[in-house]
């Protein structure tokens, strides 16, 4: 619920006496919503390459991240607000989200398998079958993470009752399970002999890499089922009646009548946050990709040495991830601190998008002296510590800025919504189109990017570290500071 809204009639009331222990438990479901987003950044788009589809066309699978979380999240919100179900307003879409995960997570697991039992042939390098399955899960995965992603911090919100301290201590647990599914899903994704636990997810068509995502993915179906099951039967909700009153304007209607209205500073809010995912997504897409190709030497369908150089920077890559998550989660309790050190929260913002900018750069470095190894010691060689150590730096140095993406924008626009007439919960959903839409553009042009100068993740890297510049400019000399008698917690944001 908005901060000083009025709750409608008919709420569908937690007891106010919620307990922490019951906000926990239902914040929880965030380790296990994240644990999916970790394995799903550092190990699915090598593996939609060894089932054939090339770099190029790798990029384009990722547009259902960017377009459900257009779609999908400010939708479910909007009707998980009206529900009159029994069970609750928000337990029917969690319970729901939940079970389509899991659904999602097995299509993806078990891709390889299920398309070689319907015709693909293992000695051709595209797997057709394989590929459709694969996209199929992928994509209702991506839309069933936000469908619950949403819910859960409606809930949440719930079950404050209005209770401004209990609102940030839930906040703060939810993104404190966030780093705790981090870093659990990194280290999964960096262990290459977890499928052991599991020993008949290796088959004919399954590897020991598709072999080893496949139990990660089954780990992370166990997890999410067992808190999801736990909030809901743990944490009771009031049926709704009469969910909104003398409201007859439709969520999208709402939401183009809230664009005309935005305020100065919430446009250049938008404008800096456009900016600024587009220097991050690059990264994003293709980390784990860049240390198994570029760092590493590899590729995901070449010579057996070839494979084996790339599975090691991948898995290299998903450690670096839970590294950077460490660092993200830490840097969360400064943010407030520093900011009054530096002059507030556009200067932070601005200067962290300075680091990423760099960090962009530095990719360059590493790629290339990872490359000058290789030609003095051998194609295949590994590389040496210093270019393996300049590589972790990167990882783990983003992690600030990270932070800093995942929480600025959104106690900022909550800050500017204030002289925008638009609610905080309708100013964040215009934020996330803002988040999203760069990630369309992202999507579809480094693929083709990547292939007119050469192939490899350089060319997106280098268009991320311009566009962070840029947003670096735009935060610290156009974007205003907030009024000084505003004080809004600043708390670690979610999405993707």
């Amino acid at each position: 619920m908005e901060q000083g809204a009025i709750e409608p009639k008919g709420t569908a009331d937690i007891d106010n006496s919620s307990s922490y222990k019951k906000i926990i438990i239902v914040a929880a479901i965030a380790a296990g919503i994240q644990f999916g987003w970790a394995l799903q950044l550092s190990l699915l788009t090598p593996y939609v390459q060894q089932l054939g589809v090339s770099h190029t066309w790798s990029a384009f699978i990722w547009l259902c991240g960017p377009l459900s979380g257009l779609i999908v999240q400010p939708t479910v919100g909007y009707y998980s607000d009206r529900c009159t179900s029994r069970f609750g307003r928000r337990r029917p879409f969690i319970v729901a989200g939940a079970i389509s995960v899991a659904a999602a997570v097995f299509l993806i697991g078990f891709a390889a398998d299920i398309g070689h039992s319907l015709g693909d042939q293992l000695t051709k390098p595209t797997k057709p079958r394989a590929v459709a399955i694969f996209v199929v899960g992928f994509w209702v995965l991506d839309v069933a993470n936000n469908m619950l992603q949403g819910p859960c911090r409606a809930l949440l919100a719930d079950m404050s009752c209005s209770n401004q301290k209990k609102m940030r201590v839930a906040n703060g647990f939810f993104s404190f399970f966030m780093g705790v599914g981090n870093v659990l899903g990194y280290a999964a994704g960096s262990n290459s002999s977890l499928y052991k636990l599991l020993p008949f997810t290796i088959t004919k068509a399954c590897d020991a890499y598709c072999a080893n995502l496949k139990t990660c993915f089954l780990i992370d179906i166990v997890l999410l089922l067992t808190i999801t099951t736990a909030a809901v039967l743990l944490v009771s909700e009031r049926p709704y009646e009469n969910a909104i009153d003398n409201e007859t304007e439709p969520f999208f209607g709402q939401l183009c009548g809230a664009l005309k209205r935005l305020s100065k500073p919430m446009w250049v809010l938008l404008l800096v946050t456009a900016l600024n995912w587009i220097g991050w997504f690059p990264f994003i897409m293709y980390d784990t990709d860049w240390m198994g190709a570029e760092v590493y030497g590899g590729k995901p369908q070449g010579t057996p040495e070839q494979e084996k150089n790339y599975d090691l920077g991948v898995r290299a890559g998903a450690l670096g991830l839970m590294v950077n998550s460490f660092v993200l989660g830490f840097t969360a309790l400064g943010i407030e601190p520093i900011s009054r050190v530096v002059g507030g929260l556009r200067w932070v913002w601005g200067i962290v998008n300075v680091v990423l900018a760099i960090c962009m750069g530095c990719t360059v470095a590493v790629t290339k002296a990872a490359e000058k190894w290789r030609a003095v010691h051998g194609g295949l060689a590994l590389p040496p510590p210093g270019v393996k150590g300049g590589a972790f730096a990167i990882f783990a140095i983003l992690g600030v800025p990270l932070s800093v993406t995942y929480s600025v924008p959104f106690a900022l626009a909550s800050i500017f919504s204030l002289s925008s007439n638009a609610g905080q919960g309708l100013s964040l959903g215009i934020l996330n189109l803002f988040i999203v839409i760069p990630q369309f553009f992202v999507s579809a042009v480094s693929g083709p990017l990547d292939a007119a100068l050469g192939g490899g993740n350089l060319p997106a890297f280098v268009m991320g570290g311009i566009a962070a510049a840029v947003s670096a400019v735009c935060a610290m000399f156009l974007l205003p500071d907030p009024p000084p008698e505003t004080h809004v917690a600043v708390t670690m944001g979610a999405g993707h």
